[in-house]
């Protein structure tokens, strides 16, 4: 059986194809003419196919971006293959092959590094012809402080801080007198020292109503009279929420004691008359000469504008050593016209989004856009991705945020926010 195994097939070549070529005269087999079949000269499905494909790839590099390749398909001139059979007419055969070629585009040209913007803290310069000393204000100060402004302004990240309602500048009774208000906000301020203003706020309301008159018949509540004739174990006691409450009930009352005696019952209207108050200080007094006065002769520095400030590296790698020489470093180039609003632009900044624990870098604008040399890399990171991961969509007549939450791979929609817009009847 093994003499009837099937053999391989042939392969056809034009040495095999010359035995179908026409000679011209017909051999005769017992009076017939031999032909070969047409068939025959078809080569087999199961021989080596004429159609041949060759591809070609074109490889961009080691890594190279994946881009979208271009096909191209090229036909070769159809080839003749002109057989003669010995016996039988010309045969043309036509063979073709499909050249394939698969080429990649080059990869992608990366757009060129974008180069960093110089960072320089304040400075100072000479000018050589002159030998006048200026300073120099710190790179991108202005795009910082109008990111601040934003933030700060209604619906931003800083919005709504307690200073905005209840800073010292703000709880002075309005229909009190013009003298009795400006000797509340210098409380205020002396009660403010390492205290929160929501307890100030308190502590300001409760003397306001309930500190007795200084004489039958007189009007109770906060003013220089009635905070002299109190007994300091009263005003101890009305105060006890603030800090240092002891050390600030005496010097209220010896405050008030230099107001009456020196200013005529009113309050000092300079930074001297102002600082030479028991338990007043540069800050407290240019926050309450530009409240209570209505005149700004210098910045009021508290801790949350000498922290900030520190931060952005305002003031070089050493920075500034209290609050008082962070007030010299910036009068010295921040404009006039500004000394005024920092101190509210920055102690709500730190009371709602730089907190000195826990700063969310996520939600300043500072540090996603990378103005912030001290934004914490990982909470900016989350941020970004918070944001791109929020969706609006609009169903009849509400907005409604929707946010995707990737917690442990299982995605899950969130709403975060919905504000209906109802249109009036009236």
């Amino acid at each position: 059986m093994a003499q009837f195994a099937a053999s391989p097939p042939r392969r056809i070549t034009r040495s095999s194809l010359a035995r179908f070529a026409y000679t011209g005269a017909a051999a005769s087999n017992n009076g017939r003419i031999s032909s070969p079949d047409i068939e025959d000269a078809i080569p087999d499905a199961t021989s080596s196919s004429a159609r041949k494909r060759k591809r070609t790839t074109t490889v961009g590099g080691p890594r190279a971006a994946p881009s979208r390749a271009t096909r191209s398909v090229k036909k070769e001139e159809e080839q003749e293959i002109d057989t003669k059979t010995s016996n039988g007419p010309e045969v043309k055969i036509k063979a073709e092959r499909e050249e394939v070629e698969t080429l990649a585009t080059l990869p992608a040209t990366k757009p060129p590094p974008t180069t960093k913007r110089p960072r320089k803290p304040a400075r100072k310069t000479t000018d050589p012809s002159t030998g006048a000393t200026t300073t120099q204000p710190p790179t991108d100060w202005e795009e910082m402080y109008t990111v601040v402004q934003q933030m700060r302004s209604p619906g931003g990240a800083a919005s709504n801080a307690a200073v905005d309602t209840m800073g010292c500048e703000r709880l002075a009774q309005r229909t009190a007198s013009a003298r009795d208000q400006r000797f509340q906000t210098l409380v205020a301020l002396m009660l403010s020292s390492q205290t929160k203003d929501t307890v100030n706020a308190a502590a300001m309301q409760r003397l306001q109503t309930e500190l007795p008159a200084h004489a039958p018949g007189a009007p109770g509540g906060l003013n220089l009279e009635n905070m002299l004739a109190v007994a300091p174990a009263t005003l101890n006691d009305m105060i006890y929420a603030v800090g240092f409450h002891n050390n600030k009930t005496r010097y209220l009352q010896q405050a008030a004691a230099v107001c009456r005696d020196a200013h005529g019952g009113d309050i000092p209207d300079s930074i001297a008359g102002l600082v030479a108050l028991p338990g007043v200080g540069p800050k407290m007094a240019h926050l309450c000469l530009s409240a209570a006065w209505g005149r700004t002769e210098g910045i009021g520095v508290d801790v949350h504008v000498h922290r900030i400030t520190n931060l952005w590296g305002w003031h070089g790698k050493s920075g500034s050593k209290n609050p008082e020489d962070t007030r010299a470093k910036l009068e010295s180039w921040l404009p006039r016209d500004r000394w005024r609003e920092i101190n509210g632009l920055l102690v709500g900044l730190g009371q709602t989004v730089c907190l000195p624990v826990g700063r969310r870098c996520g939600d300043c604008e500072l540090g996603l856009r990378g103005l912030c040399r001290a934004a914490e890399r990982k909470k900016v990171l989350e941020g970004r991705r918070v944001r791109e991961n929020v969706v609006v969509d609009v169903k009849g007549e509400g907005v409604v945020k929707v946010e995707d939450e990737r917690v442990e791979g299982v995605e899950r929609e969130v709403v975060v926010d919905e504000v209906v817009k109802k249109e009036a009847d009236e």
